[in-house]
């Protein structure tokens, strides 16, 4: 199956009686034309503010996460985070224009979970400054 969408290329590359046809020869093409990418998909895509939004990403599955696994409704989370149920809706179908990561972090808070922001050298000298922190939390 995983060639038949062109990522798999030992499959492409042999096929029965060892000869090729033109199903392998198109998806053959298709396979040389990938380019590798960056860690972030989104900056990757082209949008604005990758970094940023690629953090409140990971601290919004975090919440959402915590959420369903406690079953909470929308309602109950509301009141633990102190915000009104359509901003948790919001929320819950990642749909983070209204928060910022500051205010993500004080949610988790409210779950319990502890947020720690860690700043360490990057290794890569061209993304030295283009490098935003990585944040990591800290069951409890």
């Amino acid at each position: 199956m995983a060639a038949r969408y062109g990522f798999d290329r030992r499959a492409i590359e042999t096929c029965p009686n060892g000869r090729r046809t033109k199903a392998t020869e198109k998806a053959r093409k298709r396979v040389t034309g990938i380019t590798r990418g960056s860690k972030n998909v989104l900056a990757d895509l082209g949008i604005e503010d990758a970094e940023a939004l690629s953090t409140k990403m990971r601290l919004a599955v975090e919440i959402v996460r915590i959420i369903r696994e406690r079953k909470l409704r929308q309602a109950q989370a509301a009141r633990r985070l102190g915000i009104p149920q359509p901003k948790v809706s919001a929320l819950m179908n990642y749909r983070l224009g209204g928060f910022s990561a500051e205010k993500l972090m004080c949610f988790l808070t409210a779950l319990g979970r502890d947020v720690e922001i860690r700043i360490k050298k990057n290794h890569l000298p061209e993304q030295r400054e283009k490098s935003a922190p990585t944040l990591r939390k800290r069951s409890r």
